[in-house]
């Protein structure tokens, strides 16, 4: 039963790390999807979410905001919008690209500067294809405040890894161990002196 059992754990190991790299493919597609759509569709989204998230402040916040001034405020932030758009979107690309980085043991300042340079060469291709869709144009802005987000999205998975590894696998790998050292013919050496 436990051959059977460590056969299962490796198994899922062998399937479920490359299906780590999902979330970073699903994450990719979003922000082609967004950056296809052209300018004056893109600005309607932008104004709509702005909508959205002055009703809800007037709501939670109770201002007593008329629905002429909601309006006037989405028209007057959508610039704000738009940048932390391009910010939270970044920031989720680059959580997926380095949790699986992570996952297969990249970490350290490998983890940063790997994730790094891949989600700013895709901010960068992002720019780009930008300039072929009417109504939108490639901004060197764009780009620095998508690296923005990239940093602590990166800081975010090696935090979050660390503590994992520290707290929920440490348990875990110390409990195979005294079967590596079984298997080695090696004997723990006794905790008391």
């Amino acid at each position: 039963m436990k051959y059977f059992l460590m056969y299962i754990k490796q198994t899922l190991r062998f399937v479920l790390k490359p299906l780590s790299f999902t979330p970073a493919i699903i994450m990719m597609c979003i922000i082609f999807m967004f950056s296809s759509q052209e300018g004056t569709t893109s600005s309607q989204l932008s104004y709509k979410v702005g909508i959205k998230v002055f009703s809800f402040a007037n709501e939670k916040l109770d201002k007593g905001w008329s629905k002429e001034h909601i309006e006037d405020l989405s028209e007057s932030s959508q610039f704000y919008v738009r940048k932390t758009a391009h910010f939270t979107e970044y920031f989720l690309l680059a959580v997926s690209v380095a949790f699986p980085l992570y996952v297969y043991g990249v970490r350290g300042l490998w983890l940063v500067f790997t994730a790094g340079i891949f989600c700013a060469g895709f901010a960068c291709l992002d720019e780009y294809h930008q300039s072929f869709v009417s109504g939108r144009s490639p901004s060197k802005r764009d780009v620095l405040i998508d690296c923005c987000g990239v940093l602590p999205g990166i800081i975010l998975t090696r935090i979050i890894g660390w503590t994992g590894r520290m707290t929920i696998f440490k348990p875990l790998s110390n409990s195979e161990e005294p079967d590596k050292n079984r298997k080695k013919g090696k004997r723990r050496k006794p905790l008391h002196n």
